[in-house]
């Protein structure tokens, strides 16, 4: 996926309600007038947030008479998740990197604090 097209879809999921669009239309197509019910924004504010996400590849759309169905385009979603899979490995060799790097801060303080105990110790003697 090129970076221009990665940015659309990552700026049509900025949008909480494109987000809600698109986990209703995970349960199947439904047409507009479905898919505005439990929002309380008017009908053309939905159909705005519908070619956002219809421009990012997200959703197609239809026509079948008077119906007009939505229906979910997973393909971008995957190629989000591979790009975000990437990163996610990276992060995690570096937390690895990291947290043995404080274990070994750690087990350094003991030992010094041992030290420190066993000097103090031997001088009360």
């Amino acid at each position: 996926m090129s970076p221009d097209r990665l940015s659309t879809v990552f700026a049509a999921l900025a949008d909480p309600t494109r987000r809600a669009i698109l986990a209703r239309l995970a349960s199947g197509e439904t047409s507009v007038q479905e898919l505005a019910e439990p929002f309380d924004i008017s009908l053309p504010a939905v159909s705005r947030h519908l070619k956002v996400l219809a421009r990012a590849g997200l959703i197609a759309r239809g026509r079948e008479a008077q119906w007009r169905p939505c229906r979910l385009q997973a393909t971008p979603l995957r190629d989000v998740a591979k790009w975000v899979e990437y990163y996610r490995r990276h992060w995690e060799e570096s937390f690895d990197k990291l947290g043995a790097y404080l274990k070994e801060l750690q087990r350094k303080n003991k030992s010094q604090e041992i030290q420190r105990k066993e000097k103090r110790d031997g001088r009360k003697k």
